[in-house]
């Protein structure tokens, strides 16, 4: 089995300012899809309500930082945040739209 490389943290530190830089000018329309993620769960009242509940996780330094890149936030709370509300109000006609493949029948005249 081959030995792994580790990089050093300088090394380390470049990599996730290089990706903060490319996803940042990259994903600019992805902010505005975290932020109707937000507004949405702001609407539907999932962000009401006392701040209670703690959330704590060990992440890689990379992927922290091209999500926080990408949805153009700098705080670790926020990111937190919209990543559950993207969760919580996530759109579910896909799925539910592949689900129904094959259950209408083959005889229905479309009219086409």
């Amino acid at each position: 089995m081959a030995a792994v490389k580790r990089k050093g943290p300088a090394k380390a530190d470049e990599e996730v300012a290089v990706t903060r830089r490319l996803l940042k000018a990259a994903n600019a329309g992805a902010t505005a899809r975290f932020q109707d993620a937000i507004a949405i769960a702001e609407q539907t009242g999932l962000l009401k309500g006392a701040r209670t509940e703690l959330l704590r996780g060990r992440m890689p330094k990379a992927l922290v930082a091209r999500a926080k890149a990408r949805a153009g936030i700098q705080s670790d709370t926020k990111l937190i945040e919209v990543a559950l509300a993207n969760l919580a109000v996530a759109d579910e006609y896909p799925g539910w739209l592949i689900s129904q493949r094959g259950t209408v029948s083959q005889d229905l005249d479309l009219e086409f």
